[in-house]
């Protein structure tokens, strides 16, 4: 009986690959601006050490907290534990799968090149504030975390007035690119949002009186199809090797 050679090649072929490709899963992830850049590092090492796929679409807490809401298809979301809450609650997360996976505190920034303003304390932060021509921060009206706390700190501190009228508010992404564009000579912004911008340096961290940390978290769909890849994905992003991409990003391991 003759053998068909191009058969017999395929059937080894399938046998080699068929099950690694029956297996590779392909996942949607909602991801919170500030931990992007943290994930886009850790993504590549995931892919290749499963087979897997991942196709990410950023925004900031609030704009993903409707797109869960509104019935969006999703494997995994990652944003902020006091979202989720509400989330699990309405059955749309999975409140098993939720593992934090960062925190982060608000820093200033500037241009690179740039004086580096004083920021040691409260005063020396208000002080720079009211001397910059323009001051960037993320839009609060999107819900994301860091606008939110910038725009109530300015009321805490008493130069709200002085401060709304001259700032160039983000709707998504890094408010750094106003001050790498020259429209503002300072940002105010979570710290890993800052550090990627070219052209703008981190000053530092905002004082302790007046920091506000953020934690993320990441949990799976209730309506995923993927689970198995999803909770695989989670427990990459909180394994040992996640902890030194998250410290050069600005971030910090959760507790």
């Amino acid at each position: 009986m003759k053998i068909d050679l191009r058969l017999a090649l395929f059937a080894i072929l399938f046998a080699l690959v068929g099950p690694t490709a029956a297996r590779a899963a392909e996942l949607k992830v909602l991801v919170a601006g500030a931990y992007d850049q943290v994930f886009q590092a850790l993504l590549p090492d995931f892919q290749r050490q499963t087979g897997n796929t991942v196709k990410s679409e950023k925004g900031p807490a609030g704009t993903l907290k409707k797109r869960v809401e509104s019935g969006e298809a999703f494997d995994i979301a990652i944003i902020t534990p006091a979202v989720m809450e509400g989330l699990i609650k309405e059955g749309k997360l999975d409140g098993q799968s939720l593992a934090k996976v960062a925190t982060v505190g608000v820093g200033v920034g500037v241009k690179e090149g740039a004086a580096k303003p004083d920021i040691s304390s409260v005063e020396a932060v208000k002080r720079a504030l009211l001397a910059a021509k323009a001051v960037a921060y993320t839009d609060p009206a999107t819900g994301a975390s860091s606008g939110m706390y910038v725009d109530k700190l300015l009321v805490r501190l008493g130069i709200a007035d002085q401060v709304r009228p001259k700032a160039k508010l983000k709707a998504g992404g890094h408010a750094g690119d106003f001050v790498a564009s020259g429209d503002a000579d300072i940002v105010v912004q979570q710290a890993s949002e800052i550090i990627p911008v070219k052209g703008v340096v981190l000053v530092g961290p905002l004082p302790a009186e007046i920091q506000n940390t953020t934690t993320y978290a990441a949990a799976v769909s209730s309506q995923s199809q993927q689970k198995d890849a999803a909770q695989a994905l989670i427990k990459a992003l909180t394994s040992p090797a996640a902890a030194a991409v998250l410290k050069a990003k600005g971030m910090d391991p959760a507790k």
